[in-house]
């Protein structure tokens, strides 16, 4: 028997819990050994829930127990995360986790720490909750070269994105109702300012380069500018508007941005709504291939942990090989990236020509007083000094 213990009793945590038992047979059978919850961490307790007895609230009992095997982060957030995982893997345990936030900051580390010890250091749930794209990456596409990630990476933005387009309503409107609904936290800020897909593509990047991508240095922007308006314009052009997190490979560099998009019917990405997440991955062997689920959730994300959870104990003695390097990526700057640009402005006409030169405008039912237009292909360096010559610009959304 495989002994665990489970760092937080969330929504994740009891989860994972959950899926241990509910699918304790066909888990036993899969992983070979029946895995079992020994202690769960928390700050709380939890008087008449079924587990509160293995309940602890001090780490040191988990770390130097020589009967826990399997350490399972759920707390979120890079510390005491970080703390706790150094000390699993010092102590000789492995490692699982669905933490993007410490992935992100620290994966290669915590990664380099288990393999220099034969351990594992998986975290198959931090991107795309129980969306497998973590683990193809890691195996199954090993033989392309990865030439673009672009993912709907948080349930929450496609959830507001959709809403906002189906109902033509406001985005206060629409995060009120996400709030209502618990498709946002009370803080929306990571989810709604894109700092949430931010880590995400990250780690995706990170996993194609096999480096360590710093998740500060990608060029983010939210949702939070998204208008009403813009959404009437989007649907004049067939288009819907996405957050979309991105990386390309460059030659031999690699870039990275999360932004508002407008797609088109044609993009495999257009048709994912709600709080669903979808990640297109285009190898120069394979092709194009989309992966599409519940990006987040009690029992999706769960899942996820518990197949790391599987594949330790399937590789209790050998690590798993996993090529991520805490070596420093440069990336290239954003502004290498070609794109369209759809652009509202008070200015007229004739003064968005003289910068822009040929344009396609657009009009949408009952806006006026403004111009309305998509920009030909260019460089971000070549929009930013044309914009710069262009007074009045209201809006500026990239065309996917």
């Amino acid at each position: 028997m495989v002994k665990i213990a489970v760092l937080g009793y969330g929504t994740i945590g009891s989860g994972v819990v959950e899926v241990l038992e509910r699918n304790r047979e066909v888990i036993t059978k899969r992983a070979g050994e029946e895995i079992a919850v020994k202690y769960i961490l928390d700050l709380r307790d939890f008087p008449g829930d079924p587990h509160e007895d293995l309940v602890v609230h001090d780490y040191e009992i988990i770390r130097s127990d020589p009967e826990v095997s399997v350490v399972v982060e759920t707390m979120g957030g890079v510390e005491p995360a970080f703390t706790f995982a150094k000390a699993a893997i010092l102590a000789g345990k492995h490692f699982a986790t669905s933490n993007k936030a410490l992935i992100a900051k620290h994966g290669a580390e915590l990664i380099a720490m288990a393999q220099e010890r034969s351990l594992n250091c998986l975290y198959g749930a931090s991107v795309g909750g129980g969306i497998p794209i973590i683990r193809p990456l890691n195996s199954c596409l090993t033989a392309d070269v990865i030439e673009e990630i672009s993912g709907i990476l948080n349930g929450t933005t496609n959830y507001m994105m959709t809403k906002m387009s189906e109902e033509g309503s406001e985005f206060d409107d629409v995060l009120h109702d996400a709030q209502a609904k618990g498709y946002a936290e009370a803080d929306p800020t990571a989810d709604i300012e894109g700092y949430d897909a931010c880590r995400k593509i990250a780690i995706l990047t990170s996993l194609v380069c096999a480096r360590q991508v710093d998740f500060e240095e990608i060029h983010t922007e939210g949702i939070t500018k998204i208008t009403a308006a813009d959404i009437r314009y989007a649907k004049a052009m067939g288009r819907r508007i996405k957050l979309l997190a991105c990386s390309y490979r460059l030659g031999e560099q690699y870039c990275a941005i999360v932004a508002p998009y407008m797609l088109d019917e044609s993009t495999p990405l257009y048709g994912v709504n709600g709080v669903f997440n979808a990640i297109f991955v285009k190898g120069n062997m394979l092709g194009d291939a989309m992966f599409y689920g519940s990006g987040a959730g009690k029992l999706p994300t769960a899942s996820a942990v518990v197949a790391d959870i599987v594949d330790i104990v399937r590789h209790k003695h050998v690590s798993i090989t996993m090529d991520w390097k805490p070596e420093k990526v440069q990336l290239a700057d954003y502004r290498n990236l070609t794109s369209r640009y759809f652009v509202r402005t008070t200015a007229d006409a004739a003064a968005v020509e003289s910068v822009f030169g040929e344009v396609s405008y657009v009009q949408a039912e009952g806006i006026t007083g403004e111009t309305a237009f998509v920009t030909g292909p260019m460089d971000g360096y070549a929009y930013e000094a044309a914009a710069a010559k262009l007074d009045g610009i209201l809006q500026c959304i990239r065309v996917k």
